[in-house]
């Protein structure tokens, strides 16, 4: 098959993400699987929690309101990565941050930030955007362009792909620990493709009875 060929039969599929949330990170990691057994290219995209609820801070749990204020200095790495670098340095060092907040329980602060930027060929001086809003309009701006898709009711992660009918179709979610793996992450991306692109479907959902689990 051409390299033409192969470009025209791979569905995009754009990704919104918080690096802080445990959720998205496993859904990142099912959506990594998904590409080895579908035609599926990842495009990573930042969100940001801390955006999404900065207006309603008083109505939130005290533990959730610290994770947020620690949201803010990863996403505004992020997006001066991205606009110093481009956009394909966004997936790698989302691993790399991830791996550290998620499986190593390191805190969310410089020699963290750090540490992930050196790993992917970074320069550490990307952290000390960390530390101010030059970077806010950008990241205002991407964080508006997945919510949008959805609806301000839901958090991180946003999937886009394209739909049949030429508009995209965007969810949020999905929401599930393990990440699966093989023909199980196929599965659940046909499935979620098929109930995602129903016109006039909306939701579907159960109460979580597990806590994150990064097997």
């Amino acid at each position: 098959m051409s390299r033409t060929a192969e470009s025209t039969s791979t569905t995009p599929a754009d990704f919104w993400f918080d690096p802080v949330c445990p959720w998205a990170w496993l859904t990142s990691r099912w959506m990594l699987e998904v590409e080895k057994v579908r035609p599926v290219e990842v495009r990573w995209h930042v969100m940001s929690l801390a955006v999404l609820n900065e207006n309603r801070l008083d109505e939130l749990p005290e533990g959730y309101v610290e994770l947020l204020r620690s949201a803010w200095g990863p996403v505004r790495v992020l997006i001066a990565a991205e606009q110093k670098h481009g956009a394909e340095v966004l997936g790698p060092l989302y691993t790399a941050l991830g791996t550290r907040f998620h499986l190593q329980g390191r805190p969310r602060d410089r020699e963290t930030l750090v540490e992930a930027l050196t790993e992917v060929g970074l320069p550490a001086d990307l952290a000390d955007a960390a530390d101010t809003d030059v970077h806010d309009e950008r990241l205002r701006a991407s964080h508006e362009e997945g919510i949008g898709l959805v609806g301000q009711e839901v958090g991180t992660p946003v999937i886009a792909v394209p739909g049949a009918d030429g508009e995209r179709v965007a969810f949020f979610g999905p929401v599930v620990t393990p990440a699966p793996k093989g023909e199980a992450a196929a599965r659940l991306w046909d499935g979620t493709l098929l109930v995602a692109s129903t016109p006039g479907f909306f939701e579907l959902k159960r109460t979580r009875t597990e806590e994150p689990r990064f097997d």
